[in-house]
């Protein structure tokens, strides 16, 4: 009865059996070579968008860190008095331009590298700054016009 069973059930299962043969291939395209250059593609994209990244970490980092720099109590301190100087610098060069008791008939100063100049001939008054890099820009204000004067005009 064995016999008979394991005859029948090879009879039915032999039929219904079907083989292919066994193909390997590679899944990856970097080794079948199928859609190669859109799997490159997408590689180099994402190591491009990663490195962007990075680079935009670095540099909101600095930034960061710059304001943090600029946003202490020295640098605010500096940053007031600096300009409290630069204003106190301003007014005491526009007074000896317009003031020549004070400031004679002409005068020099060197700021941070640039030149400034000025003639005061009585009619105009010529103001020339030079910049360090060469550049010069000259500025003629006449003399009793528009309010302004010398002590010499008489007003």
């Amino acid at each position: 009865m064995k016999k008979i069973s394991i005859i029948i059930f090879l009879v039915f299962s032999s039929s219904s059996i079907l083989a292919d043969a066994i193909v390997h291939q590679f899944k990856s395209p970097s080794f079948s070579g199928i859609a190669t250059s859109s799997h490159y593609l997408t590689v180099d994209e994402q190591e491009k968008t990663r490195r962007d990244e990075i680079a935009e970490d670095i540099e909101s980092a600095l930034k960061d860190a710059e304001r943090e720099a600029d946003n202490t109590t020295l640098a605010k301190f500096l940053r007031n008095l600096e300009s409290r100087v630069y204003s106190q610098l301003s007014r005491d060069i526009a007074e000896s331009l317009f003031d020549s008791n004070k400031g004679g008939t002409g005068g020099s100063i060197v700021l941070e590298g640039s030149t400034i100049t000025f003639v005061n001939d009585g009619i105009n008054i010529t103001l020339t700054v030079i910049d360090e890099d060469g550049t010069t820009t000259e500025i003629v204000i006449p003399v009793g016009i528009f309010g302004i004067c010398s002590e010499d005009c008489g007003i």
